[in-house]
């Protein structure tokens, strides 16, 4: 489950905290990229890998559960997981659409990686079709970065926004 902070510290930035992301330690916005953990895992080539989003895709999700507890070796899904610290405006009932936005705006992308297959990444996302901006505008954690630290706001989320397309681009050309 990646909920982007350290939960039970009660929300403090980590390696997986987002770039722009407000979080306790990070008033101003984290500013490096999250740790790639499902690239990282992918290098040792005998490990299922997936990112889930049951909000975005509930039929991904139960795919790769099932590809996963079938697969002889090591297996790691990592899903995006919303959480009270994110700040989410249309409140904590809307997180199943907010994880249907993150996808949408390539925040956050889809895709299993299966080592017995001749060609093991997957990638499960469409291209992006939501500003990314407007789903960073729909949480706290980085509207608030816009009010105390507009300068960092602006490049930093421009940043994220590039990362992001990079990114998908880069998965999709690793799928052939």
């Amino acid at each position: 489950i990646d909920n982007e902070v350290y939960s039970n510290t009660g929300g403090q930035s980590s390696k997986a905290t987002p770039l722009g992301a407000v979080a306790e330690f990070q008033a101003s916005g984290k500013k490096n990229r999250k740790k790639d953990l499902a690239q990282i895992l992918k290098t040792y080539g005998n490990v299922y890998v997936a990112s889930v989003s049951m909000g975005a895709n509930p039929n991904q999700l139960i795919k790769v559960l099932k590809e996963a507890e079938e697969y002889d070796g090591p297996s790691i899904i990592i899903a995006y997981t919303p959480c009270i610290t994110h700040g989410i405006k249309a409140g904590m009932g809307a997180a199943q659409e907010e994880m249907k936005r993150a996808v949408q705006s390539g925040y956050w992308t889809l895709y299993h990686y299966d080592p017995r297959l001749p060609q093991p990444l997957v990638v499960d996302s469409k291209e992006p079709t939501l500003d990314y901006e407007e789903f960073l505008a729909g949480e706290t954690r980085y509207s608030s970065l816009g009010k105390t630290f507009p300068d960092n706001a602006k490049k930093l989320f421009a940043q994220g926004a590039k990362e992001a397309k990079e990114r998908y681009d880069r998965y999709k050309a690793m799928e052939k």
